[in-house]
């Protein structure tokens, strides 16, 4: 009888025992798949990949990324890549169901004899939960989890579908994110492209990535390759001549693995635009394609000319004594017809100075403000024959006040005409126009041909005193080559999203800003600033050219804006602390060589191209002081424009 009790008691204790041992396992495996990640994400999981920038000519401008990863279907992946990567990391990848016993078995017994992690045993399908839904801190819950993880991913997908998921997740070390961006960064070549040699290098890299790669430590890297190539020929996936070739292979890797961003000042500008119509989190982590408006080639040109520029004026500073110079300067191109933004520089170093001077820095324009008010006058009937008196004058102020403007060079000349005080930039002329004209009516003008920063509607606005950017400055000078059209100037043409599908494309914004007759008579005011005045230095040029200088007071801003029929540039030069550049450096000076050297380049670019002058417009020659018509011969005079009927007479003898 006690016989029985005892077995009947140790019955209920071994149930009991179980239950416990049973609910406790069941609880731990609650507990630990209650916070498990959902397997069915990975049924919309698009893995983060590389955006790039490219210029109209399709040079790589810069690569976007936080992780730098190209995603590449599993088909377009050598063999010898997977079979390397699967006999490196899981020799038994298609035969276990997720988790490899044996393996995990043979782990611990080199842990338990170590007394730490020495070897782990987690296969591709544990490693790729871990890296998609874990952390990699090293912990036996973790490690429950991961396994957990992997017999999910197993049940959903099929082998070929786990190893290509892993094969476009797994980091590789020097940044490289995936087989495809490995071979992009440490040979400079395509994945199908990658030698055998190449491919077990690559193969050996997810055990230390930090460690063996070939960028930081060649011979590490060789040795794990050596390794990974042995467990190839001796698991038979590749022959012993082949083995013997690979490993007699140099290894030669990628001059320049880190891709630098190009025209960053540019491509700064881009990003800003980019973030702003699709988001940050698309840009970085979503592998598009953007297309843009620059003209490398022709950046390339502007960035030489404007070291060579700052180097030249840098030297004159020092030779005038002045302190600590800096000189800055900010280059753009438009071109005229498309509106695109064909060229950018934001200042001599973005490395030491972000900033971008062409699109963000606003500077008084000077002179260079002229042909907005010239342009008004032209559309309001004025004849540029016109005479406008050059002389003293002092303008009434509030108060007590009085205002006396002054040539920049001291001189006057009496009654000239418009087309002569323009060439020459004189400033009272300019002041006695806008007089006539009405501050806010010049103003508004401005605003039609694209300046978007508040003007001051005062008189001395004629002298350019109203601060704005270059970008808005060179857009106005656009619409007297574009028969008085206005495009708003953009950088981005086209985004394609990873699959090469269009998600945002450019719709230039176009518009009337004045006459065809008027941007053309004020064209040809501008030519003759290059052909008679402060633009003479330019004369050389192929192309016909027009602009105009501009120069602001104590020499602080130096400016050169004008065009080509094809192209606008404006060259800006200054100091950001908007000191003195010195004693005569105008606009001419410290700026026009600048922009000549980026002219000349843009006319290389481009068959010989006119001014396109409409039929309702006539040429005459004229006498520049006087106004009026001049015999052919007269080597004084010069072809001027004029709205048909509003010419002067015909020269009679």
């Amino acid at each position: 009888m006690n016989f029985r009790m005892t077995k009947y008691k140790m019955l209920i204790l071994l149930v009991l025992a179980c239950g416990i041992i049973f609910g406790t396992a069941g609880g731990v495996l609650l507990a630990l798949t209650r916070d498990l990640p959902q397997i069915q994400a990975l049924e919309s999981f698009k893995p983060s990949a590389v955006t790039r920038i490219y210029s109209a000519d399709r040079v790589l401008l810069s690569e976007l990324f936080i992780e730098k990863r190209d995603p590449v279907p599993l088909n377009r992946i050598p063999d010898r890549l997977k079979k390397a990567i699967v006999a490196t990391e899981d020799k038994n990848f298609y035969r276990h169901s997720g988790v490899d016993l044996k393996g995990i078995l043979r782990a611990i017994y080199k842990d338990i004899r170590a007394r730490k992690f020495v070897e782990g045993a987690s296969t591709i399908t544990q490693q790729l939960a871990k890296t998609l839904f874990l952390t990699h801190k090293k912990t036996i819950v973790r490690k429950l989890k991961e396994a957990i993880l992997a017999f999910q991913l197993e049940r959903r997908y099929t082998k070929d579908g786990i190893l290509e998921l892993y094969l476009n997740q797994i980091y590789f070390g020097s940044g490289a994110y995936g087989v495809k961006a490995a071979g992009r960064t440490f040979f400079n070549k395509s994945v199908e492209s990658l030698t055998l040699s190449e491919s077990a290098l690559i193969a050996g890299m997810p055990k230390s990535p930090s460690r063996m790669s070939p960028l930081i430590n060649k011979e590490l890297a060789v040795k794990r390759r050596n390794t990974v190539l042995r467990q190839m020929v001796r698991n038979r996936i590749i022959a012993n001549d082949e083995y013997k070739k690979a490993l007699s292979e140099p290894l030669q890797t990628a001059e320049s693995p880190v891709q630098s961003a190009k025209a960053p000042y540019f491509v700064r500008y881009v990003l800003n635009i980019l973030e702003e119509k699709i988001g940050s989190s698309l840009i970085y982590r979503g592998g598009l394609t953007v297309f843009t408006t620059l003209d490398y080639d022709l950046q390339a040109a502007a960035e030489s000319a404007v070291i060579k520029g700052l180097a030249r004026l840098e030297a004159r500073m020092k030779q005038k004594k002045i302190q600590s110079p800096d000189p800055q300067a900010a280059v753009i191109c438009i071109d005229i017809k498309a509106g695109g933004i064909s060229t950018l520089i934001g200042g001599k170093d973005f490395s030491q100075s972000p900033f971008n001077r062409a699109t963000t820095a606003k500077r008084q324009p000077g002179s260079a403000f002229k042909p907005i008010l010239y342009g008004y006058a032209i559309e309001q009937g004025f004849p540029q024959n016109m005479l406008i008196l050059d002389a003293p004058v002092i303008f009434p102020g509030g108060g007590n006040t009085s205002w006396k403007p002054e040539n920049f060079t001291k001189n006057y000349m009496g009654e000239i005409t418009l087309r002569k005080s323009l060439a020459f930039s004189k400033n009272i002329p300019a002041v006695r126009l806008i007089e006539k004209l009405g501050p806010s009516s010049v103003a508004g003008f401005a605003h039609s041909l694209g300046i978007k920063s508040h003007l001051f509607p005062y008189l001395s606005l004629a002298l350019g005193t109203s601060e704005v950017t270059l970008l808005e400055l060179t857009s106005a000078f656009t619409v007297f080559p574009n028969h008085g059209g206005h495009i708003t100037p953009f950088a981005i043409t086209e985004v394609h999203d990873r699959r090469g599908k269009i998600i945002w494309r450019a719709k230039p914004k176009k518009k009337i800003a004045m006459s065809g007759t008027g941007a053309a008579i004020i064209t040809d005011m501008l030519h003759g600033v290059i052909m008679e005045g402060t633009g003479r230095k330019a004369r050389f040029l192929r192309q016909p050219l027009a602009g105009k200088t501009g120069t602001t007071n104590q020499y602080k801003d130096a400016l050169f804006i004008g065009f080509s029929p094809s192209i606008a540039t404006g060259v800006w030069v200054g100091q950001d602390s908007s000191k003195t550049l010195g004693k005569s450096e105008t606009g001419a000076k410290a700026a026009l060589p600048i922009w000549i050297d980026v002219m000349k380049k843009a006319e290389t670019k481009s068959p010989r191209l006119y001014f396109d002058f409409p039929d309702e417009t006539v040429k005459v020659r004229i006498d520049p002081v006087t106004g009026y018509s001049a015999p052919e011969n007269d080597p004084n005079s010069v072809e001027a424009l004029f709205k048909k009927g509003s010419e002067p007479d015909a020269y009679d003898a």
